[in-house]
């Protein structure tokens, strides 16, 4: 073989360099498309940064610089907790003013409007300042909501009290109620169980509280005759011998006894008197006892545990408060309170209150409202309760009811407490049938 001459070598390097030259070429022209987007994004970005810098710098400097604008604070939102310290010291304007009030919040004006009904509340005062009572005390609410619709009082004291909420007067017979529910459904008893009693009906002596009684003056009763007739032997005896100690602390403690109410005034807390022996179980059960002690306003909350399929709903006095601007601070709402017993017990309770009206008691009081085509349709419950307190200077005169409409709407709890001196005044059974017909019948 021939070695190359200077001549060929040259040729050869030449057609190398051809070939890389063309497979350069090759390459950039594959990747040309990515070059140019990559390229005009770049140049899109600085376009972009140009005049953003441009713009700021001329907002900046045409605008000169001021302070945020304060935002205004909002007037706090008001809970349930918030109105007594509101309303405790507005008690007479309350029963006696206008349904909507103008109020001085610290220091920031707020509007109340109450559930009040003006002209029941205009119509239970003029009644309470005729009844020749010493004292006395009105409280209408609407069981299935809680509503308040009136609280009248008349009083020789301070005006200022508000005798609704203050638990200061013994529960007396209305505590029947109480231990009725625990006979009927701690211990099975129905309205039409057979119980015997001795003596009085109206009496309370330990030889009336033997276990069985024997003899020609022996006489039998029915659960419902004995609470609608207020016989306190025989209620007795079902404290010592069918309820007991646990059993009565039980449902005091279910019907809000020692228990605080909450509501837009403040509310006493009612004193259930624990009992220690054997005859303090029969005096707390049969009502015949001066340290139990309840407030108008619960004695119509139990009263609507009866006529509300055993549901207590808390009960409420305003409907709104709102600011000087008009916004709403506070609503009220239906709101269960406390169930201290099932549907059933409060339809056995029901055919007891409702004896109290037909044939017991207060028969003779309410025997008018049924004569009444407006009542035809109605169902009417009672209890009635009388004890004097302590110095024996006083009568406490209770009745609380309820008036429920054949179409279960609309129906009331009327509680009064008529505190008797030496003059017996106008009877509260009289009193509460006066505002039922008012009520219904206006």
């Amino acid at each position: 073989m021939m070695p190359l001459s200077e001549k060929d070598f040259l040729t050869w390097r030449d057609y190398q360099h051809r070939l890389s030259k063309k497979a350069r070429r090759r390459y950039y022209v594959k990747r040309l498309p990515w070059l140019g987007l990559c390229s005009g994004a770049g140049a899109l970005m600085l376009v972009v940064l140009f005049y953003s810098v441009s713009w700021l710098s001329a907002y900046f400097e045409d605008k000169t610089w001021r302070p945020p604008k304060a935002v205004p604070k909002e007037t706090p939102k008001l809970t349930k907790k918030d109105l007594a310290p509101i309303l405790d010291h507005l008690d007479a304007s309350l029963m006696t003013g206008p349904q909507v009030l103008q109020v001085e919040d610290h220091e920031l004006p707020v509007t109340i409007e109450t559930s009040i009904s003006p002209e029941l509340q205009s119509y239970a005062s003029k009644l309470l300042d005729r009844s020749m009572t010493h004292a006395a005390a009105v409280v209408v609410l609407k069981p299935e909501t809680g509503q308040v619709l009136a609280m009248a009082q008349t009083t020789g004291g301070n005006p200022k009290d508000n005798l609704c909420v203050k638990a200061v007067f013994p529960a007396a017979s209305l505590f029947k109620i109480v231990a009725a529910a625990a006979a009927i459904e701690a211990r099975g008893l129905s309205p039409q169980t057979e119980l015997t009693f001795r003596g009085g009906k109206y009496t309370l002596y330990r030889s009336q509280l033997k276990e069985q009684d024997r003899g020609r003056y022996t006489r039998k009763t029915t659960l419902k005759d004995a609470f609608s007739d207020s016989i306190n032997p025989v209620f007795g005896k079902l404290g010592i011998y069918e309820l007991g100690r646990e059993i009565m602390q039980d449902y005091a403690c279910r019907f809000l006894f020692d228990r605080v109410i909450p509501f837009d005034l403040t509310v006493d807390v009612s004193h259930f008197d624990v009992p220690m022996d054997d005859f303090a179980l029969a005096e707390v059960a049969s009502g015949f006892n001066k340290r139990t002690l309840i407030s108008p306003l619960h004695a119509a909350l139990i009263t609507a545990a009866v006529a509300n399929k055993g549901n207590v709903m808390e009960p409420w006095l305003v409907k709104t408060v709102k600011d000087g601007a008009g916004h709403i601070l506070y609503r009220a709402a239906p709101t269960i309170l406390a169930n201290p017993i099932e549907s059933a017990t409060a339809r056995d309770l029901q055919d007891l209150m409702s004896g109290t009206v037909t044939e017991g008691t207060v028969r003779k009081a309410f025997r008018p409202l049924q004569r009444k085509k407006v009542f035809k349709e109605f169902d009417f419950g009672a209890k009635s309760g009388t004890i004097n307190d302590p110095t024996d200077q006083y009568k406490f005169d209770w009745l609380t009811a309820y008036a429920l409409p054949g179409n279960g709407n609309g129906g009331i709890i009327v509680t009064v407490l008529a505190v008797h001196g030496e003059k017996l005044g106008i009877r509260a059974k009289d009193i509460v049938r006066c505002i039922v017909d008012e009520y219904f019948s206006s």
